[in-house]
């Protein structure tokens, strides 16, 4: 979680210090990422990104965090399952939209190479209210990861996606 200074910087500084970690988070795994690239970028000194994170990775996990809070779309807000239908089309649009965003690349290498270095600590923000939900949820990151990767068997895995939850949503 980044520091009280970091929150408190003016909202240039930080999106430069943003464009800097993404950057970086887009084209480096986080076990090859470098603090001195990240620093270089953004025009801050080494110290400074240690009083703003208490290291890369606690840096990846906002970058990660503001990424999808800037793209995703809440599968459901409320205590009730949607319909497979509706499940289909929001997935759709999520996938659409990182594909259309600037986050694209991060998080293919999110998927790619991160994510299992994160894991349980990723997505607080996602809770399944239930068993039926965390299947929908599992499945439909499953589905995203998968359209990310192989772009060229997006509609197979919607379509693969679309079955699994007709017959699970009946």
């Amino acid at each position: 979680m980044p520091s009280t200074t970091f929150q408190n910087l003016n909202l240039e500084k930080k999106n430069h210090i943003n464009d800097a970690l993404l950057t970086e988070f887009s084209s480096h795994s986080l076990a090859s990422a470098q603090v001195a690239r990240i620093v270089k970028q953004a025009g801050i000194a080494r110290g400074a990104f240690y009083k703003y994170f208490d290291d890369l990775r606690d840096a990846y996990q906002y970058m990660y965090r503001v990424a999808i809070q800037d793209i995703h779309t809440p599968i459901t807000q409320s205590n009730h399952m949607l319909t497979a239908s509706d499940y289909i089309d929001q997935i759709q649009a999520f996938v659409n939209e990182i594909n259309g965003s600037r986050y694209r690349d991060f998080m293919k290498l999110h998927f790619q190479t991160n994510e299992g270095l994160i894991r349980d600590e990723s997505n607080p923000y996602i809770k399944p209210h239930n068993d039926l939900e965390w299947g929908v949820m599992v499945l439909s990151h499953e589905t995203i990861k998968d359209c990310l990767l192989q772009p060229a068997k997006q509609e197979e895995a919607i379509e693969r996606l679309a079955k699994a939850l007709s017959a699970l949503l009946q």
